[in-house]
């Protein structure tokens, strides 16, 4: 019996910082039901309190414990840890990580740095990987869709310094069953209890899928023709809306 929706959010609630047709309507009839929702993001260019702020101007009731993002889980393993992050991130995401040390670091964390990740900057995070400091990431993903187009995601650079650094990274968002387990237990429920919505076949759909979930991958936001075809298993919708009308009807 399902429980719990995940939701990611770029791409399967809004895009380009308006809504999708029809996902305001959709979430609210999803709260209005038995349903434990939680709002799963990778997003690394704005913090937890942001993410929350603009579903909430965008007309979404969404409380802020319901929101659960990356850069909050790796600040959490930070602590946990003990760890002195070297911050290779987007300007916008420091306030996620004020109050933390940050003096000769012993940890990197990589996210959507956008202008940062130079040479510069990923020649001194390699330098820390070398001398034995974790790679913290993100996620894996390749690309992001905004304006309309695809653009280069956190991944590419992931890869980049675990192939340099001969190290794995530890990645505390989408696709670690990590990040889908939190968010499932802080919603009280079973993985097969859960249902997974995103745009991203691979970090949403496929990943949730092998944890024991159902998914539903939908067309809109990132999503390709012929994405469906990675994740054989799931379902395929045009949008959140159309999901929604489909498995809970009126």
């Amino acid at each position: 019996m399902l429980k719990a929706v995940l939701l990611d959010i770029s791409g399967v609630l809004h895009e380009d910082g308006r809504a999708l047709p029809g996902a305001v309507e959709a979430v609210a009839r999803l709260q209005a039901r038995d349903l434990a929702l939680r709002f799963v993001t990778n997003t690394s260019r704005k913090t937890s309190e942001r993410v929350h702020a603009e579903l909430r101007e965008l007309g979404f009731a969404v409380a802020a414990e319901q929101v659960f993002t990356a850069p909050a889980a790796i600040r959490a393993h930070l602590l946990a840890h003990g760890l002195r992050p070297y911050l290779l991130i987007h300007p916008d995401l420091e306030p996620e990580f004020a109050g933390l040390d940050t003096s000769e670091p012993d940890a990197v964390v990589l996210g959507d740095a956008a202008e940062r990740l130079d040479y510069r900057h990923l020649d001194a995070a390699f330098g820390l990987l070398r001398r034995g400091a974790p790679l913290l990431t993100v996620g894996t993903n390749r690309y992001f869709r905004q304006g309309g187009e695809l653009h280069l995601d956190a991944g590419p650079f992931v890869r980049a310094l675990e192939y340099a650094a001969d190290i794995e990274a530890t990645v505390l968002g989408k696709p670690a069953a990590g990040f889908f387990r939190a968010a499932l237990e802080d919603a009280g429920v079973e993985p097969h209890e859960g249902l997974m919505v995103g745009d991203d076949v691979e970090c949403d759909v496929a990943a949730a899928l092998e944890l024991g979930l159902e998914a539903c991958l939908v067309r809109s936001g990132k999503y390709r023709d012929g994405d469906e075809t990675q994740a054989p298993g799931a379902a395929c919708e045009a949008d959140l809306a159309a999901l929604v009308a489909c498995r809970f009807p009126e």
